[in-house]
């Protein structure tokens, strides 16, 4: 199984490796010529280390990379491989699954995000209250402490949604998701009103898939996309299932889901008509 910043730590060594070997350096030469121990460049070339932008942009100088594309592709790839610092969720990570903070900081360097859900409200644009009932009915036999974390997680992860620049979100729902009673009626008109605020968001896009559409391709599978800044070489897919994730970065892939996710915006409800129906149902909950 894939794993999103490990995968591309993996990606950025294999491609730093391979413009090493194309300016004629083992990797002794090229540590003392980056002022660095020749251990520093196995583990960064091998993924074993994550690597800051500015030591990828040492690296390229010392290779002689002068394609700005690449350049700019392989530092963006460092930020996605988690090399720029610790992240506010390493502090949990005794709590939180490999899979989850691999998802949690391909979100926090995404420029956009596409997602379809067909069951419940994107993690984004969960109030507390529904955070936290939807953590104890899938993993039930936790205690409460530990679901009480888990929904903080979940909350803390709209910081990009608040951010200076603001992840752009883009959000296609399934009606079946706003009419099941998660946390009963309480729970879900706050949740109703909260998608409502976000969805007026300038950055926010949420549309809706009534029932009167029937069946749809993704009906079985919610997934994401995310994209990235400067380039769309580092999009990626993931599909999230019970136990793990899986993260699909080949561009055939990527093709497929975003003509999906295409298709299902059009036959969705518009933005407009979609709060109408949330209004709606939240007024008769």
């Amino acid at each position: 199984m894939q794993h999103g910043p490990a995968v591309r730590r993996r990606k950025l060594g294999e491609e730093l490796r391979k413009l090493r070997h194309a300016a004629g350096l083992t990797s002794r030469c090229a540590g003392a010529l980056a002022g660095w121990h020749q251990s520093k460049v196995s583990r960064i070339e091998t993924g074993a280390s994550g690597v800051k932008a500015a030591d990828v942009r040492l690296l390229l100088d010392v290779y002689e990379v002068d394609d700005p594309h690449l350049r700019t592709l392989l530092e963006t790839l460092a930020g996605a491989a988690g090399g720029n610092g610790t992240p506010w969720w390493h502090a949990y990570r005794g709590l939180l699954p490999p899979e989850y903070r691999d998802f949690i900081s391909l979100e926090a360097q995404a420029c956009s995000v596409r997602t379809l859900e067909t069951s419940v409200v994107p993690g984004l644009l969960q109030t507390p209250a529904y955070a936290r009932a939807v953590t104890r009915a899938t993993l039930e036999e936790l205690p409460d402490a530990t679901v009480e974390s888990l929904a903080e997680v979940r909350i803390t992860r709209q910081a990009v949604l608040r951010a200076r620049e603001p992840l752009k979100l883009r959000v296609v729902l399934d009606e079946a998701a706003l009419r099941r009673q998660v946390g009963g009626p309480r729970v879900m008109r706050e949740q109703l009103r909260e998608l409502v605020r976000s969805a007026r968001l300038p950055h926010v896009r949420l549309q809706v898939l009534p029932f009167s559409v029937g069946a749809y391709v993704g009906l079985a599978n919610s997934f994401v996309i995310f994209s990235f800044p400067n380039t769309s070489d580092l999009d990626v897919v993931v599909l999230d299932h019970l136990t793990s994730s899986l993260h699909l970065e080949r561009a055939e892939d990527l093709e497929v889901y975003s003509a999906a996710f295409t298709t299902m915006q059009a036959r969705a409800l518009s933005a407009v008509d979609s709060l109408d129906l949330i209004a709606t149902l939240m007024d008769d909950a």
